[in-house]
């Protein structure tokens, strides 16, 4: 059946042609029979409208305007030459349907008034003898219903089809929409773990040189601080192996919590750690929280501990020898505050921002983007008599 069925959809013109076919053989049998009570008219006008109405069944589908037409013609034809009735006159049902359904918006309007007129039309032509005026006016009203059924149904299918194919387009627009959004979230992410990789390399690294140039300057003269250096730089190195493992771990699961943060994560309490690390690599630190700790979002734990880093690490960078640095960590009741100084001779404003003196990380650029994600500001620059403040203030809840 279902291979029938195919078959029908892809040759829809041979199927209406089988279907004139039975219908041109009913009406030859109607006309050519004898004895049924029935004068159709000159059978020699006949046959030909006959003919052109069982040709408008076979190429409704592909010409519909113009078989419309042609049946109107065939219409006016029949009346005119006074040949009543024929069975093949069903083909004007069989138009009117096709027109409403697939047709100009022009042909539906005439099929649907020709539809309702031919009835009347026809009672008047030809009325039935023996009837009163008002059975006349029953019998045009009773014949004019299929017309009417026929052009309601085919303007039904029409506006089915637009309905469906509204749904496809929408469908479609909305697959599209998806994938586009598909893409801004995997350029999010990847800046996002571009940032992660910057502060994790960029500060391990960093503290790695300082100790490996210390550890070469008293290889010599103090063995044991060279091999405590070296102890460091080990540490130091399978830290940032350990957390650049996580980020490419990530990129290869795409494993993550709900919310969108990756697990595990550096945060506030880890300060402590970064800033001993810091200490040892020769950079003085003071550390001190204000307020009453207490459990953060972790976006803001997070955002909170990469401005440490980063700054700390500007510092290493920038601030010259001898340089020192305090760092403020203030609970508030509605947010975090976050102060980063330092007293060293200090590098051009521009040189933080594009992320160092060789301008290939993000510096405060990312920084600035970190507290933009939380919902919270950032003020950065040079302190008066030398050296560079940061100043942040992180929300607990973040602004939308």
């Amino acid at each position: 059946m279902q291979r029938l069925y195919d078959f029908l959809r892809r040759y829809p013109t041979w199927v209406d042609a089988f279907w004139a076919a039975v219908l041109l053989g009913i009406t030859g049998v109607s006309l050519t029979s004898v004895g049924d009570g029935r004068d159709h008219g000159p059978l020699a006008a006949a046959v030909p409208i006959a003919v052109v109405l069982c040709l408008v069944v076979a190429l409704r589908r592909r010409m519909p305007e113009k078989m419309l037409i042609l049946a109107v013609a065939a219409g006016v034809v029949q009346l005119v030459l006074d040949v009543q009735v024929v069975p093949a006159d069903f083909a004007m049902l069989v138009i009117i349907y096709t027109v409403a359904a697939d047709g100009a918006r022009w042909a539906s309007r005439l099929a649907l008034t020709g539809g309702l007129c031919a009835a009347t039309v026809s009672q008047i032509r030809w009325p039935q003898e023996n009837t009163s005026g008002a059975g006349i006016v029953l019998i045009a009203v009773f014949q004019t219903v299929p017309f009417a059924l026929a052009w309601v149904l085919g303007d039904s299918i029409r506006t089915r089809r637009a309905y469906l194919a509204q749904l496809e387009e929408r469908a479609a627009r909305l697959e599209k929409e998806r994938e586009a959004q598909s893409k801004v979230a995997v350029a999010a992410e990847r800046a996002r773990i571009a940032r992660e990789l910057h502060d994790v390399v960029a500060h391990n690294v960093s503290v790695m040189v300082v100790q490996a140039d210390g550890a070469a300057y008293v290889m010599d003269t103090a063995p044991e601080q060279a091999r405590k250096a070296l102890e460091t730089i080990s540490g130091t190195g399978r830290q940032a192996l350990a957390e650049m493992r996580r980020l490419l771990g990530v990129l290869r699961t795409g494993e993550h919590q709900e919310g969108g943060e990756y697990v595990p994560q550096p945060d506030v309490e880890q300060l402590d750690d970064l800033i001993e690390q810091c200490r040892t690599s020769g950079l003085p630190v003071d550390f001190k929280v204000e307020g009453t700790p207490r459990p953060l979002p972790s976006g803001v734990e997070l955002t909170a501990y990469r401005i440490v880093q980063e700054a700390l690490t500007n510092t290493r960078k920038h601030g010259g020898p001898n340089a020192g640095a305090s760092v403020r960590l203030v609970y508030f009741d509605d947010g975090l505050g976050l102060l980063v100084e330092d007293d060293g001779k200090g590098a051009p404003h521009e040189l933080y921002e594009e992320g160092g003196a060789d301008g290939q990380g993000h510096g405060l650029i990312g920084m600035r983007e970190r507290v933009g994600m939380v919902g919270g500001t950032l003020d950065a620059g040079p302190r008066p008599g030398g050296g560079f403040r940061i100043s942040a203030l992180l929300p607990l809840k973040a602004a939308h």
